[in-house]
């Protein structure tokens, strides 16, 4: 039986693999697009094991890209061709995922920077239901990368910034090889905004703001210096679509109702695991000693220039934040809903925190001198862990969604 994944088709075949449509989104790229398609379905036609067509998305090109794409597809059955008089990435990408046939949906530039040998890899922990979204990282310790200083430190200092701002998992928001499963992929895809250079940041951060496991591959990559990014225009861009997307983080428009991961059970009929209440106190734990001693670190400095019940307020402030995005990431993996929502309750909590160990400090430090004041309001502190842990198990995120 034929399985190959034919330009309009779907195979039904009941035990058959899962599909792989490959975009190649071109912009004016008549000298580039005919060597990459000739050296994509050659390596496809040889080492690929997976049913796989590819879709060449031409964004409103003005020299002959359009012509060489028909071409090309009226030249290979399993090369398909469409054309989009709307400039940017991201909207080829979304135009293109939507429609296709395919179980996997993937995209590569079609300079092909990035090694081929990456492609199945990538696309194999989608089609085993271990992940719903797989890319590529320049920035893994086995990746192999040959490209200038300027993109390496903003590609470094770009990535670092999600992670410490969003919590990002992924190491490589922008490399230009990436695949989801067509499925989990297009719900999420409706509340993407951006159709340029963006996009691929915005999907991903939504992706994980909602649940779903991004799976990364080392890939080996070559910057083609004929490439079409513009990299300080698009990096500045992509600060302006980072504020935007916090507001919808915070807001509760970035959640999706997506079918992410089953959830986590052991495989083994009989095996003997933690009882959830347990694992999440012992980390609520460690998150609560982590911010005890940030706590402590914090205070005693401010201590030297404000009055006791200031600095009380200053310092809980300070990890009550810190406390509360690591208890919701870690703790309790509440990566979707209203962010203001969970701080506002999580502020409520504070508030009785603060009342209490407000009224230790004050009543006991002006006696009892600066260590033991210190020592008085951590340990209370602790003492209230457990209230603390209650309250948001039961009541801060309760509510993930609305």
């Amino acid at each position: 039986m034929d399985t190959r994944l034919r330009a309009g088709t779907v195979v039904d075949a009941p035990a058959r693999l899962a599909t792989v449509d490959i975009v190649i989104p071109v912009y004016n790229e008549e000298r580039a697009l005919p060597g990459c398609v000739r050296t994509l379905t050659a390596f496809l036609d040889d080492s690929f094991p997976m049913p796989w067509r590819i879709t060449i998305v031409d964004n409103g090109s003005t020299d002959a890209t359009w012509q060489i794409a028909q071409a090309l597809a009226s030249g290979h059955s399993r090369v398909h061709a469409r054309r989009l008089e709307i400039a940017g990435r991201g909207a080829a990408l979304k135009a293109a995922w939507r429609d296709s046939p395919a179980d996997i949906v993937a995209y590569m530039d079609v300079d092909l920077s990035t090694g081929l040998g990456a492609l199945f890899p990538m696309v194999a922990s989608l089609a085993s239901g271990h992940s719903e979204i797989a890319i590529g990282t320049r920035l893994a310790h086995t990746a192999r990368t040959r490209r200038s200083v300027k993109r390496e430190v903003i590609s470094r200092v770009y990535n670092a910034l999600l992670r410490v701002g969003f919590g990002a998992r992924f190491s490589d928001a922008q490399c230009g090889f990436k695949a989801a499963r067509a499925d989990v992929i297009r719900p999420l895809m409706d509340r993407v905004e951006d159709d340029a250079w963006f996009f691929d940041t915005e999907l991903l951060l939504l992706a994980e703001h909602n649940g779903l496991r991004v799976h990364e591959v080392p890939v080996d990559w070559v910057e083609d210096l004929d490439s079409r990014v513009r990299v300080v225009r698009t990096a500045v861009a992509d600060l302006k679509g980072l504020a935007r997307l916090t507001w919808s983080m915070s807001t509760g428009r970035a959640t999706v109702d997506v079918a992410g991961p089953a959830e986590l059970a052991p495989v083994h009929p009989d095996a003997v695991v933690a009882e959830p209440k347990v694992a999440k106190l012992v980390k609520f734990a460690a998150v609560g000693a982590f911010t005890s001693v940030l706590y402590a670190l914090l205070y005693l400095p401010l201590r030297e220039v404000l009055e006791p019940a200031l600095c009380n307020l200053a310092a809980l402030v300070l990890t009550g934040v810190v406390n509360t995005e690591a208890n919701r990431r870690w703790t309790f993996g509440r990566r979707g809903g209203k962010r203001t929502g969970m701080h506002l309750r999580a502020a409520a909590v504070f508030l009785s925190n603060y009342a209490v160990t407000t009224a230790v400090v004050v009543g006991l430090a002006p006696a009892a001198g600066r260590l033991f004041e210190v020592a008085a309001v951590v340990a209370t502190y602790g003492v209230l862990t457990l209230l603390r842990f209650i309250a948001l198990d039961r009541w801060v995120f309760a509510r993930t969604r609305s």
